[in-house]
């Protein structure tokens, strides 16, 4: 079996391949989807992906998607003993590629546990709820140890906590590997709270992928899909500690799988790198924290931009907010047409500048400011050009 997935990924490369947006974007989101589903062990049909391409075709709706995988399981006359579990993945891979197809996100704790809902609504009676008992979890990278996950009373808090500070966390003179690393801690602490009976990982893995793109991250890719399974033993690892076997927590794993994903390194992604008292034979020497190649020896480079134009934006925009008027002034145009084709349409589409209304765009007081994406590249230009 592939160490990429231990499940059934479908190939939904022709769709990706032909550059129509909509299909690309649908085809993503069903990877992503069904490719989560190996975080727990789970299959899902061959009903269901038959469903996703009728959907990916424009021939049905998500709505509709989701309506003719309720009523297959209902009219099934004979079911097997893997039905359950199969009809649980296919429910929530429609669920989730639902989710995955809107841009909104409350970036709060409710916001989190609405997520929850919204994944395993229609699948168990506890979505959205937050467990009102403690757990412990076998995980096999950690030959059968559990990981301590925060106790039911302080559950809420805890989300509120987390969330709040990462909202608040000032990204000011950060580079990109420095965010990869602290994007990496803040899901693992956010992981680590468990609030919830099932569902963690998935849960996690969507609210993330949501508010990567809200601070300007384009990760529509295959590395949830394909590596979901990884995703969640290095959480694991991020948030494991043995003093009696020396072990200590260590995020290197999960800083691996965000370098990919944020930046487009080439990082090696294998899961029995990671299992405790791993045969020598299973061991690679490169897999040592902090060790791996960086993204200057990858091609290509997902974060950066060799558009001169948006680079000329990001570097008038800074640490700044502006509006077009301003930005027009201080790169010395007068023609605003070509100014938002060029530049800051670009700059905008690529992730690395936003509104300051993003609700409102037609606001009187709108301006653009940077993004996380944006203000990593530019504190970059800045430590190497010191303009």
């Amino acid at each position: 079996m592939s160490e990429e997935t231990k499940y059934n990924m479908p190939d939904f490369d022709e769709y990706i391949r032909q550059g129509e947006s909509d299909k690309q974007e649908k085809a993503h989101n069903w990877q992503t989807a069904i490719g989560l589903q190996a975080v727990d062990g789970l299959r899902t049909s061959e009903y269901l992906l038959q469903t996703a391409r009728q959907h990916i075709e424009g021939e049905i709706d998500i709505d509709t998607a989701q309506k003719l995988l309720k009523s297959y399981y209902q009219s099934k006359t004979i079911r097997l003993p893997e039905d359950d579990d199969m009809e649980e993945a296919d429910k929530v891979a429609a669920n989730i590629t639902k989710i995955l197809s809107t841009r909104t996100l409350a970036f709060n704790a409710n916001g989190y546990i609405a997520v929850h809902r919204q994944v395993f609504e229609g699948v168990f009676k506890f979505a959205g709820k937050i467990r009102d008992y403690d757990i412990t979890k076998k995980e096999w990278v950690l030959r059968g140890d559990t990981v301590s996950y925060l106790n039911h009373e302080d559950l809420h808090q805890a989300l509120e906590y987390d969330i709040e500070q990462e909202r608040n966390f000032d990204y000011s003179g950060l580079q990109m590997k420095e965010v990869v690393k602290h994007i990496a801690q803040f899901v693992s602490d956010l992981w680590q709270i468990h609030a919830f009976g099932e569902g963690n990982t998935r849960t996690t893995a969507v609210f993330t992928i949501q508010y990567l793109r809200s601070i300007g991250f384009d990760i529509n890719n295959e590395l949830f899909a394909r590596h979901s399974w990884y995703f969640r033993n290095a959480l694991v690892r991020a948030n494991y500690k043995n003093a009696q076997k020396g072990i200590m927590y260590d995020l290197s794993f999960l800083e691996r799988f965000f370098g990919n994903l944020l930046m487009g390194e080439k990082n090696e992604l294998k899961n029995r790198y990671m299992i405790i008292d791993a045969p020598k034979e299973w061991k690679n020497s490169e897999q040592v924290p902090n060790k791996y190649r960086t993204s200057t020896e990858q091609a290509p480079d997902r974060f950066h931009s060799d558009n001169a134009n948006i680079l000329k934006v990001i570097k008038i925009i800074g640490k700044q907010e502006l509006s077009v008027k301003e930005m027009l002034e201080k790169i010395g145009m007068k023609h605003r047409p070509t100014f938002l084709e060029n530049y800051l349409n670009p700059a905008f589409t690529n992730g690395y500048i936003t509104l300051l209304f993003p609700n409102s765009p037609k606001h009187p007081r709108q301006k653009y400011l940077l993004t996380v994406k944006g203000l990593a590249l530019y504190n970059e230009i800045i430590s190497k050009t010191g303009i």
